[in-house]
């Protein structure tokens, strides 16, 4: 595509059907890490003998940290480094145990360049089952001319 400078993809360039994947195993560390960013200290996710007792066996990860891969790739891939994420919506599916790979995928459903908004399906897969989908808006703003 060539060299488009920083930011993100100009809004011209996106169309319906563009995708971008990322695939990360779940570790132990990863869980913890999120709940002591979060506070997000519910048992089942941090506690191995509560979550034996629980309906899901073992602890799971938290679904927002799954979630937040979306972020990563509309931050870095698609559209990229300045876009603003406007809001999203979010189905969890299946629970997501520790040593599970996910992986995110971010799909173009929709573009409004008058608006510059661009509308994207979310889902997180694992083993192809889907764990958690949705959709999200993204606001992508125009490159600012520079001035001398």
């Amino acid at each position: 595509m060539g060299d488009i400078g920083l930011g993100s993809i100009p809004i011209e360039y996106i169309h319906i059907g563009m995708s971008i994947s990322y695939s990360q195993t779940i570790t132990d560390s990863d869980i913890k890490g999120f709940a002591g960013l979060t506070g997000d200290y519910n048992p089942v996710h941090v506690d191995e003998m509560y979550a034996a007792d629980s309906r899901f066996g073992r602890r799971i990860a938290h679904g927002l940290l799954t979630a937040g891969f979306f972020s990563a790739l509309f931050g870095t891939r698609l559209p990229g480094p300045g876009c603003v994420y406007v809001s999203q919506n979010l189905n969890f599916k299946r629970p997501v145990y520790i040593g599970d790979t996910v992986v995110a995928t971010v799909k173009v459903t929709s573009v409004d360049v008058s608006s510059k908004r661009v509308l994207f399906e979310t889902t997180c897969t694992v083993k192809n089952k889907t764990v958690t989908d949705g959709v999200a808006e993204i606001f992508i703003p125009g490159n600012k001319a520079k001035s001398k």
